[in-house]
Formats: structure tokens, sequence, C-alpha cells
């Protein structure tokens, strides 16, 4: 009774074992699509910034445009 109570013990660790394995390598893998769509995120939004400050200096640079034609006209009130 003995060794087939250990061999049943031995039998649930073993497919425990598995289990665990199965588990760490699908959870690796669903770490590696986070890290890889986090990146995809990242380079997204530093796109983004650049863009917006690329626009704020052309509206800056507009703006002073507009204010001399406004002197240069005398229309600035």
């Amino acid at each position: 009774m003995t060794d087939n109570t250990e061999n049943l013990v031995l039998e649930i660790l073993r497919q425990m074992r598995g289990d665990i394995s199965t588990l760490r390598n699908e959870m690796r893998d669903g770490f590696n699509r986070v890290e890889v769509r986090l990146g995809y995120v990242e380079q997204s939004l530093a796109g983004n910034l650049a863009v917006a400050a690329s626009d704020r200096d052309e509206i800056r640079s507009l703006k002073q445009r507009i204010e001399r034609i406004e002197r240069r006209l005398e229309l600035q009130g």
C-alpha cells in the first residue's frame, strides 16, 4: 500500500511539474508579446511627440510672420 501511495504522489508531482512548466512557458511568451507591443506604443508615442513639436515650431513661425505683416500694414490695435 505504501508503494502505491508513493507512486501516486510521485505521479501527481510529475503532473504538477509539467503543468507549472507549461504555465511558465505560456507566461514567458505572453510577457514577450506585451514587451513587443509596448515597444510599438513607445515608438508611436515618440513619433507623435516629434510631430507635435514640429507643429508647434511651425505655428510659432506663422504667428511671427502674421505679426510682421500686421505691423507693416499697420493693422495692430
